[in-house]
């Protein structure tokens, strides 16, 4: 008995052997596999298209729930779209358009015509010797503006030459049931053109009959419908799940700043007073189709350089004033004007500034005057627009061709033109409300063939990065006789032609306040706007930014700040930051002989930054942030089909990804399920034979038949 128990501890530990061993190959197959997987998928980077939806509609794109995979197919000309539509002898496909031809018409062909044959599509950077690029509407913001319910004076869709985006194609504002990938970088498109020209390029009529280059999109957007039903759908499952979101209001920060402090007024004394104000304005956002990708240098960056500007030398030019100026910067004006809609709605409510300033409340009617800055895309031919009988407008007009003549700055400005149809500018949120108000509105006639486009960046402005912070104080005004400065840009610069065009408009706004003119010859600086455009377009990590933080402030990503509205965070945009801390640098009061612990000690409105140096200073600021949210989301029986107040939202999404793999053949899918059959029915064949003749195999039931020697007894 002792050697029977004995086999059958043995077998028992063999069996542990066995089983340990299984698991061990196990692990080792999972290591392999996904070394395996590895090889199977190359990843490819770039920017997805996402989902936006308002009161009424869906734009964007998304993916299906787990990806959507594509045959990749190359664009050359319209004869490759043909192939998709009419053949497709190996669907579902994911072309390769090159930007010239993603147009509208091409697009929303292989939308429409070829929907049930392309699952994804792959937009490839190439602009060499693009002419337009723009997928915004040829009437931005059209149902919002002043005109929207107007039949005459009106932005036209169908007329290129009275709209104010002559070569949008309004592709952002359509719907695509495939997402759309861009890919940028030069090494991950040979990824997808090597790939395709290995395996897809060659016999396309017999496609079907061999392995292809495929590509998988994971983009899918959670919201659908409008943003009412995403809404609503939002906040039925958050009563069961919590923190469960299928879209979120585009939302974010305005910023201003006031030219001399207002002063603190306690809380029982915060009503409306006498106080006038001058309104200067511009936009700071900017969007394109694709997720963080569109610097919006045309479009958005040039008018705010041109006001951070403005604002720089009036607070060098104009020490005091009994008339305030107001400078602000609204955010989400590319989605129907979210952060003027909101500042108006503050301005009725009494709701700003917000009671943390301890200032008094502002209201329309302390505003006299606002003068926005649209599009600028020609700085040297510059109008001015007014929709209705307004005196200021022609003053206006007068002082900037008077001042120009008298300092010779080259800029055009003719008389002011009275219409309805004006340029997409904040100032038609205040038109709205009351078409009398007194705006006027500064812009040039539009010339940017790639507004709110991938290619609205430092190429398009032809902008070259000068990097003169050493040698020249870009906190100074500039003596306006030095020239042109050629020296240090260049003939026709970028940075000259935003000199020129704010200095003109700085010295107009001087001489409406104090009723003379600007007796210096002093400007806007070159260097300045130079710097400016490096930290928007090029990289944060620039001179100006640094001397906007503390000393010791460690250095930051060299990227350009995104400038697309976003959602709700917790933590301010890196563009609004930017803003807030620049404007704080240009228009603080600095004060004398003030340390770091001082100027600590006083806490806001006083501000410890590096500074020109770099060696710190203090500074009085005066500026601050305001919400850009629309008034649609503060009221729960909001009509969202209404148009009275911007309602876009924005889709969540859990993923964004995409890998490029190689589909196999129709032969090679039936061998493996062949094979694949074939064994499975072995493995239940060998499984049955072993388990009937068990008892023979594995000889569970026997007993030693060797005698067991007794010891003898030992007296």
């Amino acid at each position: 008995m002792v050697l029977s128990r004995g086999l059958i501890g043995v077998k028992r530990v063999s069996w542990w052997y066995v089983a340990v061993w299984v698991a061990l190959q196990q692990i080792d197959l999972g290591a392999h596999g996904q070394r395996m997987k590895d090889n199977m998928y190359t990843p490819v980077n770039g920017a997805h298209c996402f989902r936006r939806l308002n009161g009424t509609h869906v734009t964007g794109c998304s993916s299906s729930n787990g990806g959507s995979v594509g045959v990749l197919h190359l664009i050359n000309s319209k004869v490759d779209i043909d192939f998709i539509v009419q053949k497709h002898p190996s669907p579902p496909y994911a072309p390769i358009v090159p930007p010239a031809l993603y147009t509208r018409e091409n697009i929303l062909r292989l939308r429409d015509e070829a929907g049930p044959y392309v699952s994804a599509l792959v937009l490839m950077n190439n602009a060499s010797g693009l002419e337009q690029f723009s997928q915004e509407s040829r009437c931005p913001n059209q149902y919002s503006g002043l005109a929207a319910d107007q039949q005459q004076q009106r932005c036209s869709v169908d007329r290129a030459e009275d709209s104010w985006n002559p070569w949008g194609s309004g592709l952002l504002l359509e719907d695509f049931p495939f997402p759309i990938f861009y890919v940028a970088g030069v090494s991950e498109m040979e990824k997808l053109l090597d790939c395709y020209e290995k395996f897809n390029a060659h016999d396309l009529e017999n496609q079907h009959q061999r392995s292809l280059c495929a590509i998988e999109v994971k983009a899918f957007m959670s919201a659908a419908v409008s943003t009412d039903i995403c809404m609503r759908r939002s906040n039925s499952y958050n009563s069961l799940i919590p923190a469960t979101k299928f879209c979120d209001p585009l939302q974010g920060k305005n910023v201003y700043a006031t030219l001399f402090p207002r002063p603190i007024v306690p809380e029982e004394q915060r009503v409306e007073g006498p106080e006038r104000i001058v309104l200067v304005s511009t936009r700071t956002d900017t969007t394109t189709m694709f997720d963080g990708v569109g610097l919006g240098a045309m479009d958005s960056v040039v008018p705010f350089a041109v006001l951070v500007a403005v604002a720089h030398f009036l607070s060098q030019a104009l020490p005091s004033n009994d008339r305030n100026v107001l400078f602000l910067f609204f955010n989400g004006e590319s989605y129907d004007y979210i952060g003027s809609q909101r500042f108006v709605y503050d301005l009725q409510t009494g709701a700003f500034p917000s009671r943390g300033t301890q200032t008094k409340p502002i209201s329309m009617d302390n505003i006299e005057l606002m003068i926005d800055l649209g599009a600028l895309d020609n700085l040297t031919d510059l109008h001015v627009y007014h929709p209705a009988p307004q005196p200021m407008a022609t003053k206006v007009a007068e002082l900037l061709r008077k001042i120009n003549q008298q300092f010779g700055f080259g800029i055009q400005a003719g008389q002011p033109v009275m219409t309805t149809n004006l340029p997409p500018v904040s100032a038609q949120s205040f038109l709205r409300e009351n078409i009398t108000f007194p705006a006027v509105i500064v812009a040039s006639r539009p010339a940017n063939r790639f507004y709110h486009s991938i290619y609205d960046d430092q190429e398009n402005l032809h902008y070259r990065y000068g990097n003169h912070s050493r040698k020249y104080d870009f906190t100074q005004l500039e003596d306006l006789d030095l020239g042109d400065r050629s020296d240090l840009y260049g003939k026709d610069s970028i940075q000259m032609r935003i000199r020129n065009a704010s200095t003109l408009i700085g010295m107009s706004i001087y001489e409406l306040l104090t009723g003379r003119a600007y007796g210096q010859r002093n400007g806007t600086n070159s260097v300045l706007i130079d710097e400016f455009l490096h930290c928007f377009l090029e990289s944060a990590d620039c001179p100006l930014f640094r001397a906007t933080v503390k000393p010791d402030t460690p250095h930051v990503y060299p990227a350009p700040p995104s400038r697309y509205i976003s959602v709700h965070t917790t933590l301010t945009s890196d563009a609004t930051g930017w803003t807030y801390r620049v404007l704080g640098l240009l228009l603080g009061q600095k004060v004398a002989n003030a340390t770091k612990a001082n100027c600590s000690a006083l806490h806001l409105p006083y501000q410890w930054m590096a500074g020109y140096g770099g060696a710190g200073e203090c500074r009085r600021t005066t500026q601050n942030m305001s919400l850009a949210l629309s008034p649609a989301f503060m009221n729960e029986t909001y009509d969202f089909t209404s148009y009275r107040y911007s309602t876009w939202t924005e889709s969540t999404w859990s993923e964004m990804s995409a890998r490029i793999f190689l589909r196999p053949s129709p032969a090679h899918e039936t061998l493996t399920l062949s094979i694949g059959i074939v064994v499975m029915v072995i493995s239940f064949v060998l499984v049955f034979l072993i388990n009937s003749r068990s008892d023979v195999l594995f000889n569970q039931g026997s007993t030693s038949s060797i005698p067991i020697a007794t010891q003898p007894t030992q007296c």
